[in-house]
């Protein structure tokens, strides 16, 4: 059986490279529009957040959030405080940033599988700029719809924490919350870490580099075969965007915004495809993780409650959201 499972992947891929020689300019095209988004999106939104985070880190930052955040974790999602970290800091950065937070922290001993797991589960943001600028300003042109799909996306994923907190719940914390003892916690951290400051930005950026080139593979890799797929396949073009979609986010959203059809729609299915994240980003999340016993299941399973969370959450507030504006 594993045989013909290897022998069918062969087949497959040489019909991937018999398709690229054949219709060798759209999957250029492909290829050119995603160094693009790269270069223009994903790189400066998310390299100063890369190398800070991991910089941070090593001087106890994670502490320092976990300590101030304590009691909002613990009964929440009751998760250890540790995890705060990964969630404010992918707040501000989006995916893949989540993957990268989580598996610093599991590696350095702050979160075990299971913590490591659940947080990665709720953790999933989009970039805000890239939702805000852009999904809203430049494929909706609508700047007020943007800020609802940021909002729908980012509590409907605030759910999925409050849906997952008796899953392997952490031991509870002392709740005493102390700034004193927060800075105490962060700088015993940075005393535990022997390497200088050189060598800590020396190694953030390697390490920033290397995540954002994987990503940018990745992501031309799906890009290359929703392309395959549009030359091949033929499907109403709604469905062909939301196809595209749930491979690689960007083109989707993309496809979607030209779509002849009502805002309200093109907003669900945005908010629809940013939570889901499409295989693109699942593939960019696997590859970071592929070295930890982090579980991808139970975050698949988050991402599709995610996407239907979000989906019904705008629907409802839509029409609400335009009246006040």
């Amino acid at each position: 059986m594993k045989q013909w499972i290897s022998f069918s992947i062969l087949i497959i891929l040489i019909l991937i490279c018999a398709e690229i020689l054949t219709e060798s300019k759209s999957i250029l095209d492909a290829v050119s529009f995603s160094l693009s988004i790269w270069k223009n999106n994903i790189f400066p939104s998310l390299f100063p957040f890369f190398v800070l985070s991991e910089i941070m880190v090593k001087y106890g930052m994670t502490e320092f959030i976990g300590n101030l955040l304590k009691p909002f974790m613990n009964k929440l999602f009751r998760i250890k405080s540790s995890a705060a970290f990964v969630l404010v800091m992918s707040i501000i950065s989006g995916n893949p940033a989540n993957a990268k937070y989580t598996r610093e922290l599991y590696l350095n001993g702050d979160l075990n599988e299971y913590e490591a797991t659940k947080i990665l589960c709720f953790s999933c943001f989009a970039n805000p700029l890239f939702v805000l600028g852009t999904v809203g300003l430049l494929f909706l042109n609508n700047k007020e719809v943007g800020i609802l799909i940021l909002l729908c996306h980012y509590i409907s994923n605030l759910f999925i924490g409050l849906f997952l907190r008796n899953y392997h719940p952490s031991p509870a914390e002392c709740e005493k919350v102390s700034l004193i003892g927060a800075v105490k916690s962060a700088h015993k951290k940075r005393l535990s870490n022997k390497s200088t400051f050189g060598e800590i930005v020396t190694n953030s950026l390697l390490h920033s580099i290397n995540t954002l080139l994987l990503v940018l593979g990745v992501m031309t890799m799906c890009l290359i075969i929703t392309t395959i797929i549009d030359n091949n396949i033929s499907l109403n073009s709604v469905l062909q965007s939301v196809l595209n979609g749930s491979i690689e986010m960007t083109q989707g959203l993309k496809y979607i915004s030209l779509e002849a059809i009502p805002l309200k729609l093109k907003c669900v299915l945005s908010v629809m495809i940013l939570s889901f994240g499409g295989l693109s980003v699942h593939l960019q999340i696997t590859s970071i993780l592929s070295d930890t016993k982090i579980k991808y299941l139970p975050f698949l399973f988050s991402r599709i409650l995610h996407s239907f969370i979000s989906g019904i959450l705008l629907f409802i507030l839509f029409d609400f959201w335009i009246d006040i504006f």
